[in-house]
């Protein structure tokens, strides 16, 4: 027996799409009506091909960190803890306010903007950020080239805080220059002239 009619879109660019939607408005800013106008497809097909809206976005957001996102992971891999630090604020600075992204971070949009309703999509998000300051503290704890003033745990989450700030500041309106400013100003503060 024949399986169901083909799709008629590509799955990948929908998912695309549905990412910069919500990348852009957060999680309850994005109805169903617009994904649907955005991903070019219709409520039965999003359900089918996706799942809820709560299930495309656990999609989009696995999406967002293997690609936008990745330069996080990435920047663990950098030779020297300062390079680690280094890469992650300048890199948060270039997700957050480049010139082909949405400005601000999908992660901290929907922590910021999550209600009751959204408990789960929310949890999700806090348990990325969590994970990434872990991997950080982590990282950080084998680096033997820090200013011996920050221990691995407080660092971690210094600089997922000034990330944070700029996700902020760029959802705000911030230019992408005026961040690059602000993330050496804090590298000078957290490591020293060396930057």
């Amino acid at each position: 027996m024949p399986g169901g009619r083909p799709r008629s879109f590509d799955a990948d660019i929908a998912l695309d799409r549905a990412l910069e939607l919500f990348w852009r408005h957060g999680y309850e800013g994005t109805s169903l009506a617009d994904l649907t106008a955005a991903m070019g497809i219709n409520k039965p097909s999003l359900y089918a091909t996706f799942g809820n809206k709560e299930e495309l976005f656990a999609k989009v957001l696995a999406r967002y960190l293997d690609g936008p996102g990745a330069y996080a992971a990435d920047a663990l891999n950098a030779p020297t803890g300062r390079e680690v630090v280094e890469r992650l604020i300048h890199g948060a600075v270039e997700l957050t306010a480049g010139a082909n992204t949405p400005n601000g971070c999908l992660c901290v949009k929907t922590v910021q903007a999550c209600g009751p309703d959204s408990r789960t999509v929310r949890h999700d998000a806090v348990a990325v950020r969590k994970a990434g300051e872990a991997a950080l503290r982590r990282r950080l704890e084998q680096a033997t080239d820090l200013p011996s003033r920050h221990e691995p745990t407080t660092l971690a989450a210094l600089v997922h805080t000034i990330s944070d700030g700029i996700a902020v500041q760029a959802a705000a309106g911030r230019s992408r220059d005026e961040l690059r400013q602000v993330a050496d100003s804090a590298l000078r503060a957290l490591l020293g002239d060396g930057t």
